[in-house]
């Protein structure tokens, strides 16, 4: 067994972050068309990728944006419940919460016109040179200079990396003759920054009062429910936004999962305070039990993306719920904070996946978009299990060598996020490399390769830049 450690940090939620980010470029990087249905989004099957709102199920896919959004409300405790603990007045909270907001945004439309097939088809070394440029950019605009500078020298740097990035965005020609514009954006990184400011603006007012951040969501759902009539009142809300290529209403949807991500960064808060102040207590049967409870997170996580993308119902319905009272009964005796944080994030999960499967044939079934209510609450249960696994591999156990390259990408997502499109496919194309990957064509399991390499050096280049402490931070 790996030793166990204290640190300041919680390394199972940058192992789910990274998790998240690693399988979202994964999923992008793997040849199209050649693999099985199940290595895709449910609702995008092979061939040609069409999109079909009428299928439902789930796949590995379609889990790795919301175990992202879950993973970003895990973190406003740390991120702001610190701050708050230490005084800072909620003004001064909401200030920064706008203002990451309106940097995410900026992120995400700088980002979708330099696409080097945004910028040319077929893609040319001008394209990857400009891809190159921007990647370049953004280390001045995210990042903090590591010069002992004056803080307005600082401010002043960023201030003109953005100038000239948004010059350089609305000056250069695009494919096919196309020019820049507001409503072109990186739809995920979009939704991000509407989860950045609603997210912890509801969070800084509901801190102390969980009830409250719960009455929210379900007032929420009675919009979105009765948005569906026309003429009611929720619908014009809906459909109403004063900057549309920024705000949406029904992109508070996506609250659904991001709140129930802050209760379990809550458990994972508490018990950090308690594990670094508290004695050695009865790990060997902590021990014991944190064995079956990962063998049981992770089979559950696994059996429900199986039955629901094969559509075998009623079997996962009773296997889950089999599973799910074994844990139960694994967790229900026992004290100490080790058992209190697995207590809570498997029993919160248990309940999150259980009402998900009650709502799967509501609305057709189980679905990624348009989301679905089963899916809300599906794969914020599942989250939770997977953050249990996590937290027993990395912060029980202490295996933080073998899981850095999660924890790393987990600790600079940005970088990790855009280092394929920006850097690493610029300089193969530069290099004349690009005309080689034809070759992982011939058949899936090439296929598949294709994705692991490219992750592969899309994570090394995220973890230098994570080692020498190159954070982009917003």
């Amino acid at each position: 067994m790996g030793k166990q450690i204290i640190n300041q940090r919680a390394y199972a939620l940058d192992a789910l972050r990274g998790y998240a980010i690693i399988t979202m470029v994964l999923s992008a990087t793997v040849v199209p068309d050649i693999l099985p249905g199940w290595m895709y989004h449910t609702q995008t099957p092979p061939p040609g990728h069409a999109y079909n709102a009428a299928l439902s199920g789930l796949t590995w896919v379609d889990l790795v944006f919301p175990f992202f959004l879950f993973a970003m409300g895990a973190a406003f405790p740390f991120s702001i419940g610190k701050r708050m603990d230490k005084g800072e007045s909620k003004y001064r909270l909401i200030w920064d919460s706008l203002l990451r907001g309106l940097q995410l945004t900026f992120f995400a439309i700088f980002i979708q016109h330099f696409y080097p097939y945004v910028l040319s088809s077929p893609q040319d070394a001008r394209s990857w040179g400009l891809a190159l440029l921007a990647f370049a950019l953004l280390f001045l605009m995210f990042m903090r200079i590591p010069l002992k500078l004056p803080a307005w020298i600082h401010t002043a740097i960023k201030l003109l990396a953005y100038g000239f990035a948004f010059w350089l965005m609305t000056h250069v020609d695009y494919a096919g003759g196309a020019s820049w514009s507001l409503y072109s954006s990186n739809i995920i990184i979009l939704l991000l920054a509407n989860m950045a400011v609603f997210g912890s603006v509801l969070y800084i007012f509901t801190k102390n009062n969980p009830l409250a951040r719960i009455a929210v969501l379900f007032c929420l759902m009675g919009l979105l429910l009765s948005s569906s009539v026309d003429g009611s009142w929720a619908q014009t809300l809906l459909n109403f936004s004063p900057f549309p290529w920024m705000y949406q209403f029904s992109y508070l949807k996506y609250l659904f999962i991001v709140i129930p991500g802050s209760f379990a960064g809550e458990y994972l808060a508490s018990w950090m305070n308690k594990r670094n102040t508290a004695q050695s207590e009865g790990r060997d049967g902590d021990r014991k039990l944190s064995v079956f409870l990962l063998i049981l997170s992770v089979t559950v996580i696994v059996l429900n993306l199986y039955f629901l993308y094969t559509r075998l119902l009623v079997a996962n319905l009773l296997i889950t719920a089999v599973l799910l009272l074994a844990g139960y009964f694994l967790l229900r005796k026992g004290a100490g904070f080790n058992r209190k944080l697995w207590r809570n994030l498997f029993y919160t999960g248990a309940y999150l996946l259980f009402l998900g499967l009650c709502f799967e044939a509501y609305e057709g079934g189980i679905k990624k978009d348009p989301p679905s209510y089963s899916y809300y609450f599906v794969t914020s249960g599942l989250a939770f299990l997977a953050l249990l696994a996590f937290n027993i591999i990395c912060d029980f156990y202490g295996y933080v060598r073998a899981t850095k390259f999660l924890v790393m990408s987990g600790q600079n997502p940005m970088i990790a996020y855009v280092a394929g499109d920006l850097f690493i496919m610029p300089v193969f194309g530069l290099l004349g490399i690009t005309p080689w990957l034809h070759f992982f064509s011939l058949n899936p399991c090439l296929g598949v390769l294709q994705g692991v390499v490219l992750t592969a050096v899309a994570v090394l280049v995220t973890m230098f830049f994570t080692r020498i402490r190159w954070f982009w931070r917003t």
